[in-house]
């Protein structure tokens, strides 16, 4: 256990890294989320469309392979654009570095992977209302969008508090898959540290409990707020 004692600095710091980056992800996640969810319950065939098809696509593949396919094909394909754009249009060079940064990489993967649980969530919190809520908005002389925002939103927002805990918790785990690009998170920290000292029980089981007090605290902090929101109403 001494090892994994004086690991902690680096240990701590991967997880410090693990948090920023789930703490932006699902930051952002939430206002793709809402923008999707709304999406999907709007009369706009093509908006239904292009928002199910959102959700479809990034909740039916691997985060792993999203991640790869943002960080290691995304410069690929802005490069062949912009080829096609300067061959075709004659259109001048404005990208010249393709390369993209692993920390970038790995919020942008992230938010479009929550944003589309997120969204879900959403959408079925803003269900959950009751019709009647909406109708008597409205005969009070609200448009659709200032009932949605004044009405309807507020009251979802309390029901889907536990399920966007437990999204922030998902992925705070998943962000283990980061280690794919380079990201020297907790876990990636780990497997550095096991490397070099060959304690693989000790290492991966303080890894283990920074993982399980990061979740409960955040699991606390999600109840007190379901109680607190509870209170109110």
């Amino acid at each position: 256990m001494e090892v994994a004692i004086n690991s902690l600095p680096q240990l701590l710091q991967g997880a410090s890294l693990t948090v920023a980056i789930t703490v932006l992800s699902v930051s952002l996640g939430c206002v793709i989320g809402l923008a999707v969810g709304l999406a999907r319950l709007s009369k706009n065939k093509i908006l239904r469309l292009l928002a199910t098809a959102y959700v479809d696509f990034f909740r039916g593949t691997p985060l792993l392979v999203q991640i790869l396919i943002v960080y290691f094909g995304t410069p690929v394909l802005l490069r062949d654009v912009q080829g096609f754009l300067m061959d075709n249009y004659g259109m001048p060079q404005l990208i010249t570095n393709y390369a993209m940064s692993r920390f970038v990489a790995a919020v942008i993967a992230c938010s479009l992977n929550s944003g589309a649980y997120i969204a879900e969530i959403f959408r079925a919190g803003i269900q959950s209302i009751e019709r009647g809520q909406m109708e008597a908005a409205r005969s009070l002389g609200m448009s659709h969008g200032q009932a949605m925002r004044y009405v309807i939103l507020p009251q979802a927002f309390k029901r889907v508090i536990p399920p966007l805990g437990n999204e922030f918790i998902a992925l705070m785990k998943d962000t283990s898959l980061l280690s794919v690009i380079g990201i020297i998170e907790l876990t990636k920290a780990g497997m550095l540290v096991v490397a070099w000292s060959y304690e693989a029980f000790a290492i991966y089981l303080t890894v283990a409990f920074i993982y399980l007090i990061m979740t409960f605290t955040l699991s606390r902090v999600v109840d007190y707020l379901e109680r607190r929101l509870k209170t109110g109403d």
